[in-house]
């Protein structure tokens, strides 16, 4: 890790090497990734079983591009049921948090007869897609399906993509089975996004996206959104830890490595007002580092996007903070609750010593599906909000119609939309054709 003093400059250069890793930056791929999209939305089943054999090296059909119940009870069969029942334990956990996210439809009478309100209805179908390349994640699996769940939504299919024998992960089936899924189906890759976002002969369409992937699915993603909705386009991971002299290194290290073991691609830093700290902690980072079975990844990511910055004040070290607007944010300081409240820009924040970051990735129960590459400024944590539609009622009696016709009128009069004043105007018994301005 590079430790350096904060400053205007060494912040901003900080900023400019964390936005290289969007997706946005990576044009090369994005002809490539055009051209599965448009051979799937033009070939269906036959372009995305041919991309399926040229990437993942497997067959698949249409007799078995769906996983079916047999498949499901073997994957029962294979998974630790320790790790079943702390899954089952998390998704609890993690519906608990979500069920208090959901919303209602509301409506507002007022005396002169106008009724106004807001209709709240889920989206019908979504598709969750999840890797299946490097690692598994059935963790990413109960984040994605559990909001769409308590949201409501009718039809949610999977896609994952398959080994070279055309299995599914065990983990990867069972957290789907668990958290709800309709469907799922073996596709992976641009060509899976493809294949939810248009349909095909095997595939159903559906009208929003979510869940992680490598940069080709990100690229098509970016790719299909307008035809359905997405949750974002996700950068690397990353972790800030804003801590003071009161914060424990080996804590500090473990929490910034948990996130660096990710990719090559992830973030990791720290900001802090003790030099004492910066250097405990880096000491304890490379005693930690030799140890972990990802030491590679790991020096990779540390070595080009790993920091320690050293702040003049916990003022400038916030600020900071606020302008990097990480991922994950975690404050270690002798008052996290005080400091909490200046922090404008986070996807996620722990507080406090116990409140290691992993908590959120598995168990406690807010989603980790998260904004990054400083999206946090505009952008939340994914919710039950993304699995629903708002509607607008509008209802007027003859008494609110007349109260209000001469106004609408004289607005679309402005705008020189006579039509849309005349919609008005033929109920109040007028001709604005006629009429003089």
């Amino acid at each position: 890790m590079k430790t350096v003093r904060l400053t205007k400059e060494s912040k901003q250069d900080i900023l400019e090497r964390l936005l290289r890793r969007s997706p946005a930056s990576y044009g090369a791929q994005e002809e490539a990734v055009a051209k599965i999209v448009a051979g799937v939305r033009e070939g269906g089943d036959k372009a995305l079983f041919s991309y399926t054999e040229q990437f993942d090296h497997v067959k698949i059909s249409p007799e078995n591009v769906r996983v079916t119940p047999e498949e499901i009870e073997e994957a029962y069969r294979e998974v630790d049921p320790e790790l079943l029942g702390v899954m089952r334990r998390a998704l609890a956990n993690i519906r608990a948090f979500h069920e208090k996210q959901k919303q209602k439809s509301w409506f507002e009478a007022q005396p002169d007869g106008t009724i106004l309100g807001q209709k709240v209805t889920a989206i019908s179908r979504v598709g969750v897609y999840v890797p299946g390349g490097k690692a598994v994640y059935p963790s990413s699996v109960l984040m994605n399906v559990v909001p769409a769940k308590v949201a409501g939504c009718e039809r949610i299919v999977m896609t994952t993509p398959p080994d070279k024998d055309g299995k599914v992960f065990a983990n990867t089936l069972v957290a789907a089975h668990e958290a709800g899924v309709d469907e799922i189906y073996k596709a992976g890759g641009a060509q899976a996004i493809a294949a939810l976002a248009f349909g095909t002969e095997s595939i159903p369409k559906v009208d929003k996206i979510t869940g992680p992937g490598n940069i080709f699915v990100a690229l098509a993603k970016k790719a299909v959104y307008g035809h359905v909705s997405i949750d974002s386009i996700a950068g690397p991971s990353e972790v800030m830890v804003l801590a003071d002299e009161t914060a424990d290194p080996v804590y500090v290290a473990a929490d910034l490595l948990s996130q660096a073991e990710h990719d090559q691609m992830a973030s990791a830093i720290l900001v802090t007002t003790s030099t004492s700290l910066a250097e405990k902690v880096e000491a304890q980072i490379r005693a930690f580092t030799e140890q972990l079975s990802r030491r590679e990844i790991i020096e990779s990511s540390l070595e080009n996007y790993g920091f320690i910055l050293l702040a003049d004040s916990l003022g400038d070290a916030v600020d900071a903070v606020n302008e990097i607007a990480s991922e994950h944010l975690e404050i270690v300081t002798k008052d996290p609750f005080e400091v909490m409240t200046k922090i404008k820009n986070a996807g996620a924040i722990f507080l406090g010593p116990c409140s290691s970051e992993p908590l959120g990735d598995y168990y406690a129960g807010p989603n980790h599906v998260l904004p990054t590459n400083g999206t946090a400024k505009f952008f939340s944590a994914l919710s039950v909000d993304d699995f629903i539609k708002k509607s607008s009622v509008v209802y007027y009696s003859r008494q609110a119609l007349e109260a209000a016709g001469e106004d609408v009128i004289t607005f679309a009069k402005a705008e020189h939309l006579t039509a849309h004043a005349n919609s008005i105007a033929v109920r109040l018994g007028r001709n604005v054709f006629t009429e003089e301005d």
